[in-house]
């Protein structure tokens, strides 16, 4: 079967593309990604200045996914109206402004809500950018993109660790707390990148006058090819573009995203309080270790965005980065050494990590137009939900027990059940993945007559 990397033209517009769109959205999404979890490092001094239990802060750190899933649908449909590059201009500059506002926490009820506002004020940029990814890569190329862009929210955790320890080490300068400085420096970027925003991005491959005719050409065929072969294609209503069962895989999509993020978001807003109580060591120190397990996810996740593009086979990769992923935590869970704990826990994110590109895939082979603008943001709304239960549910289970395996234990589970209904999801080009990537697998162990 012919693909893009077959075809001369093809493979150079698609190499061009990756190089005018990822770098500047990756960096985007690295300071999205550090506004949402650099609470986990500003806890290390706010819950003990302020008295806040963990479940406080569980509550608090999960409530960002809250106002993700009251204002992911209409930021969309306003990114729709207005054009990406003004919409996540507009978004940049509001997350920055509340994110530097975090300094003036001062009560359980002020955290809760500057955390509501960031996760409504940063709703619309992720599911945002995997549409403006979809107006511009063609359907092969798609899993390997997203999986660049996204290993952007592991490379945070690799910078952000060391970066918000250091920054907790300021406490006192010119009269604010380490945690205030963390939040104040590290909201800024997102102000500045805003502006910039505006000058770079494109909105659609039409006006892109950085590709040569002959490029643009290329990509506006194949993009409406592409669009006229999908059974979706032509639908301007939601309702028809979800009808039949479309509906149902939209549904199994949001468990599978549920359970991934409240894994991933269950250990990325605890791992420094998880470091810390199994060692007394510095907040740069705790910065540098919780970098780790972020280190390995990147590497994993390139690797497998890149197969799930070669073998076209999306749900396996998903389910079985999920089994893995969950297994990986149940062995951390039981460890008490902090060597054995990082190694879990690098393992444990490198399974949850790995499935993101291909998990990405699927909706965009299922949904187009209006259903796709709309169905990415109700996946990606309702599937953030987990981001609220995991850190929540941790939080309560330690208040009550004193430790983390409880906590660890659920939020595995959930994993677990994510990488079954990824099984049950339609994928159009499942069927001849799988058969191609049972065909490499034999090739590679061999079947002996």
């Amino acid at each position: 079967m012919d693909t893009l990397l077959d075809n001369e033209l093809g493979s150079v517009v698609v190499s061009k593309l990756s190089r005018r769109l990822l770098p500047f959205l990756f960096l985007l999404y690295i300071v999205a990604y550090l506004d949402r979890i650099n609470v986990g490092f500003a806890a290390l001094q706010m819950q003990q200045r302020f008295g806040f239990s963990d479940a406080t802060y569980g509550l608090g750190a999960g409530m960002f996914f809250a106002g993700y899933f009251f204002f992911q649908v209409p930021s969309n449909l306003v990114m729709q109206r207005l054009g990406a590059r003004r919409w996540i201009a507009v978004i940049m500059v509001l997350w920055g402004i509340i994110s530097s506002s975090m300094v003036l926490v001062s009560t359980p009820r002020s955290f809760y809500l500057l955390r509501f506002l960031l996760g409504a004020a940063e709703a619309g940029f992720f599911p945002g950018v995997i549409l403006y990814l979809k107006m511009w890569f063609p359907v092969e190329a798609q899993a390997r993109t997203v999986a660049r862009f996204m290993t952007a929210g592991v490379l945070a955790g690799v910078v952000g660790g060391p970066v918000s320890g250091a920054l907790l080490g300021l406490d006192r300068v010119f009269g604010l707390a380490g945690w205030q400085w963390l939040f104040l420096v590290e909201g800024i970027p997102a102000v500045l990148l805003g502006g910039v925003v505006l000058f770079y991005l494109t909105d659609y491959p039409e006006d892109a006058l950085w590709l040569t005719p002959e490029q643009r050409t290329w990509l506006i065929d194949t993009l409406r090819q592409e669009r006229a072969s999908h059974p979706a294609a032509g639908h301007t209503s939601v309702l028809a573009a979800f009808g039949g069962k479309v509906w149902f895989h939209v549904l199994l999509l949001v468990c599978v995203y549920f359970g991934a993020n409240m894994f991933a978001y269950g250990i990325s807003l605890w791992l420094p309080k998880l470091i810390r109580s199994l060692s007394g060591v510095s907040t740069f120190v705790i910065g540098l270790l919780s970098a780790i397990p972020y280190l390995a996810a990147a590497v994993t996740m390139m690797v497998m965005g890149a197969h799930s593009d070669r073998t076209g086979e999306r749900r396996l990769h998903v389910a079985l980065g999920a089994f893995a992923g969950a297994l990986a935590l149940g062995l951390a869970a039981y460890s008490s050494s902090l060597v054995l704990s990082i190694i879990g826990l690098s393992a444990a994110l490198m399974g949850v990590w790995s499935i993101y590109g291909p998990f990405w895939a699927i909706p965009s082979s299922l949904l187009t137009g209006t259903g796709a603008a709309v169905g990415i943001a109700i996946i990606n709304s309702l599937g953030n939900l987990g981001g609220f239960f995991g850190p929540w549910i941790v939080g309560r289970v330690r208040t009550q027990t004193g430790g983390f395996r409880g906590g660890l234990l659920a939020i595995g589970a959930a994993l677990a059940l994510s990488g079954c209904a990824a099984l049950l999801v339609a994928d159009s080009a499942g069927a001849a993945g799988s058969r191609a990537l049972a065909e490499k697998t034999e090739k590679a162990f061999g079947s002996r007559p």
